[in-house]
């Protein structure tokens, strides 16, 4: 069991942890982040997703304090922390941070590291607090050591445990993985996840590395140009973009042109796709139909044929890129045991089961 000190009040499960009202930012009369609103419930675990420069940091660092607010409010706990002109103080806010640095006291020893927040413990109790944190992390016997003797991903390891010390009401993360190898970081964000479900604690992340957020998150923003484009799931961004924005940042995929039936469905060259059509186009109007690789399979026996114009061998799989019979390209995610040459025409055929347009 972790510490019931007086500072690890329970929450209520449901409730929400976090909300955003409207939130504007700006640097002096630079808006960098316009009306923004989106809710993390007690135990999830968000992400804000983004290429750089589109205001995700700045949200953080306004949830955290470090930022004023131009408009709208935060909320924590029910507890409103921000608005126009009020800003409680960042260490009122029971909130955690986990930097993209990690930001350890080199001179500090680890247990001294994870301890540092623990003002108002006892001595015995923050030692206790210290033991068990290690523990939780994975690192039970460098309570000794100093941050410069261990790895990259024990020190990112440390630094959640010194920022979940004192029990924050929220932890938020900035780019928390961005200084490690590809194959740590996806090791150490599912450990992240796994730390932070056991603990039932909310947080809130900052990545540009879709895959970083996939791995992590239950529900995940994507924002462009300070805006929030979708607030969802990993699974309805990239099946259900709710614009072309999103639908070009999250995975991979293309846009082919597409006719409008009368009975519903698109026609396109691959043949046609029923689903869901948006209510501004009507029969006959010409829309983009978006297609994931996933959505274009492999079949020596279809009569659909397209011409291979490129390969990426990813290990069990192979992504091809496609030359259909208009010129158009296309992507097909097939098993890598069909390994077919450049240039070479492969069989094709249809298997999205539902379909994503937008007008032209």
């Amino acid at each position: 069991m972790m510490n019931t000190h007086p500072q690890c009040h329970a929450h209520l499960p449901g409730a929400t942890m976090l909300e955003l009202n409207g939130l504007s930012l700006a640097y002096g009369r630079q808006p960098v982040v316009n009306r923004l609103s989106f809710r993390l419930k007690q135990g999830d675990i968000g992400c804000l997703l983004g290429p750089s420069g589109c205001g995700k940091t700045t949200v953080l660092r306004a949830i955290a304090g470090f930022e004023p607010v131009a408009a709208g409010e935060i909320l924590i706990d029910g507890n409103p922390v921000a608005g126009p002109g009020f800003s409680l103080p960042p260490e009122n806010r029971r909130v955690g941070m986990v930097f993209q640095d990690y930001a350890l006291f080199p001179h500090l020893s680890v247990a001294r590291n994870v301890g540092f927040g623990l003002k108002g413990w006892t001595v015995p109790e923050q030692a206790e607090r210290v033991r068990q944190l290690l523990e939780m992390v994975g690192l039970p016997d460098t309570g000794q050591k100093y941050p410069h003797e261990l790895s990259g991903g024990q020190q990112q390891r440390v630094a959640l445990a010194r920022a979940l010390a004192p029990c924050p009401s929220l932890l938020l993360l900035d780019e928390p993985f961005s200084s490690l190898d590809v194959a740590l970081r996806e090791r150490l964000g599912q450990e992240v996840r796994e730390i932070l479900k056991a603990q039932n604690i909310t947080a809130l992340l900052v990545t540009h590395d879709q895959y970083e957020a996939f791995a992590i998150a239950d529900e995940i923003g994507v924002m462009q140009g300070g805006e929030l484009r979708q607030w969802d799931s990993a699974y309805n961004l990239y099946h259900r973009p709710a614009n072309r924005f999103v639908a070009d940042f999250i995975g991979e995929g293309v846009l082919l042109p597409g006719t409008v039936l009368s009975a519903g469905g698109v026609e396109t060259e691959l043949g046609v796709l029923a689903g869901g059509i948006p209510e501004a186009c009507r029969a006959g109007s010409v829309v983009d139909v978006l297609l994931r690789p996933d959505d274009i399979v492999h079949d020596d026996a279809s009569l659909l044929r397209a011409r291979v114009a490129h390969k990426a061998f990813r290990g069990a799989d192979i992504l091809y890129t496609l030359q259909l019979p208009s010129g158009a390209k296309a992507f097909s995610l097939v098993p890598s045991h069909h390994d077919h040459a450049i240039g070479e025409p492969i069989g094709i055929c249809l298997s999205a089961n539902h379909v994503v347009t937008f007008p032209r």
